[in-house]
């Protein structure tokens, strides 16, 4: 007997996209047929999980109600599920289960969504977060067989809670003769957040670890932060160091992004999308917190090395102020990530 057909509506950020595939485990394996629907930017995220391969484009721009297409995507949608997992909160995201009429809709109970969905678990409160990989898992726990909302089961650090990705050899190996690289021989930096500036270790911190590095360095990153990875390059000195510096960022699709990280020989990264990718693809890495806390996003990887100097002991005065969750410092010091020195992940990238 085939298992219900179920849609999830995807988060709008890579990251939080990385987190949701513990998820979609959990309902595949437990004989769900899974579709996802997915912002064309995070897309590529979901065709990298392992099994999932049922994804669709959603025509919508980023923060647009777009009522008229929703209603008409939602039309076409009539008739073809029998759940529907929401993974964001907001009221948008539960728009199209709602229109597309599917009996089940599962989510939290986020803005203005009494009607929209027909099962709703509390959110967490703010002072109290979860790690996000356990906020979205916890969607699974919803039983519907009798039309109630249970508890969602304890979830430790078992296996299915470690997000993966998957990229083929042959899509590595395009990557790296596109660029004339070599697999395992460079190192992927990623010096954006798309946050805010309260997450990004400085762009002469990351200058200075790069002119100290023999391998080829590659900066990935959106367009956006092609004139940060620009200024690393410069600050780097090129011309005085072993090995190529490569500003890709804007220059990539996603899916060439995830071939690069998946060949590369070290990752460093401020807690970003692209620090997730490059957990669940299981690349050693070096992940730089400042404002936000590996307590709540953590690099899910055994080989992920995070520094934060509320965990250092030694750091004086401690950082009574972290996490803040901010996206620009209050206080205007920025010490959580001006006093993570570069010889320090340095000597993280050689342990």
């Amino acid at each position: 007997m085939a298992g219900p057909r179920s849609l999830v509506i995807a988060p709008q950020w890579i990251g939080d996209a990385v987190m949701t595939e513990p998820l979609m485990a959990r309902l595949c394996a437990r004989g769900e047929r899974v579709t996802v629907a997915a912002l064309p930017w995070v897309a590529p995220v979901y065709r990298a999980m392992p099994g999932l391969t049922d994804v669709i484009d959603l025509p919508f721009q980023h923060g647009a109600l777009q009522w008229s297409e929703r209603r008409a995507l939602g039309k076409t949608l009539r008739d073809r599920f029998d759940r529907a997992y929401v993974c964001p909160n907001s009221l948008k995201s539960a728009l199209l289960p709602w229109m597309a009429g599917i009996p089940t809709r599962i989510g939290y109970q986020g803005e203005w969504r009494l009607g929209l969905l027909t099962h709703r678990l509390t959110n967490p409160p703010r002072d109290h977060r979860p790690p996000m990989v356990n906020f979205y898992a916890a969607l699974a726990g919803v039983s519907v067989a009798e039309g109630d909302l249970l508890p969602s089961p304890a979830m430790g650090a078992d296996d299915l809670l470690r997000p993966r990705l998957q990229v083929s050899s042959d899509q590595q190996q395009a990557a790296l003769q596109a660029h004339g690289l070599q697999a395992q021989g460079h190192v992927v930096m990623a010096p954006g957040a798309e946050y805010g500036p309260a997450k990004r270790w400085p762009v002469t911190h990351f200058a200075e670890l790069a002119a100290q590095l023999g391998q080829d360095v590659v900066l990935l990153g959106s367009a956006k932060e092609r004139t940060v990875c620009e200024e690393i390059v410069a600050l780097a000195q090129p011309g005085k160091r072993q090995g190529r510096l490569l500003n890709l960022a804007g220059q990539t699709s996603l899916a060439q992004a995830f071939a690069l990280i998946a060949s590369a020989w070290r990752v460093v990264s401020n807690d970003s999308g692209l620090m997730h990718v490059a957990a669940a693809l299981d690349v050693p890495q070096v992940a730089v917190f400042g404002s936000s806390s590996p307590e709540h996003t953590p690099p899910l990887s055994v080989r992920a090395h995070v520094i934060w100097l509320k965990w250092d002991p030694q750091y004086k005065p401690p950082l009574d102020c972290a996490p803040c969750f901010q996206r620009t410092c209050p206080q205007g010091h920025l010490r959580c990530l001006h006093d993570i020195r570069p010889d320090r992940v340095l000597q993280a990238l050689a342990d």
